[in-house]
Formats: structure tokens, C-alpha cells, sequence
């Protein structure tokens, strides 16, 4: 019996972290679109985890939603941070201050 449980949890840990590192290579995708189109530069090519909760969405179901944050630059010596809001592999907001209003899709 112990064997299932762990067998259990393993097969769940392994799905999260699959889940979460498809998750990620869709929003960083996401962020250089949205940076190549205003002309900016996604530094480091990377997107880090800032949060992971469950969250409901409209309809009352249950999900993981994903914070990312990243860093970009328009070509200058100055960083920025932006935040991009992801529910499975759906964008919920994305945010780049200073040079778009906060784009937020229905969930």
C-alpha cells in the first residue's frame, strides 16, 4: 500500500513539474512576442517563478495559476521589471509598466 502512495505522489510531482516547465516556455514565448512588437529586449532570455497557487476561475474550477517575472530593456543601460499571470496555459495578465496598459484576458 505504501508503494501506491508513493508511486502516487511521485507520478503528481513529475506532472507538476512537466506541467510547470510547458507552462513557462509558453509565457516566455509570450513575453518576447509582446517585446518584439514594442521593441524591446527580454534580457537574459529567461522568465523566473515568483508564485504558484490554486486559484478558481470564472466558472468556479479550480487551477494552478503561475507568476512569472522577467526583465526587459529598450535598448539602454535601464532594467524593468515585468509580471506575466498565467492559468494553465492560458495568459491571464501581462504587464510591462511604463510602456503598455495591463492586458488581462478572461480566465
Amino acid at each position: 500500500m505504501n508503494s501506491i502512495i508513493f508511486l502516487l505522489l511521485l507520478s503528481a510531482v513529475a506532472w507538476f513539474w512537466f506541467d510547470t516547465q510547458r507552462t513557462q516556455e509558453v509565457a516566455k514565448g509570450l513575453c518576447k512576442q509582446v517585446c518584439g512588437q514594442l521593441h524591446l529586449q527580454l534580457l537574459d532570455d529567461t522568465i523566473a517563478v515568483a508564485r504558484v497557487r490554486l486559484r478558481r476561475d470564472n466558472q468556479g474550477r479550480w487551477g494552478v495559476q503561475r507568476t512569472y517575472q522577467f526583465e526587459f530593456s529598450d535598448g539602454g543601460n535601464n532594467r524593468q521589471q515585468g509580471t506575466v499571470i498565467m492559468r494553465g496555459m492560458t495568459i491571464e495578465i501581462l504587464e510591462l509598466p511604463g510602456y503598455m496598459d495591463r492586458i488581462i484576458s478572461p480566465v
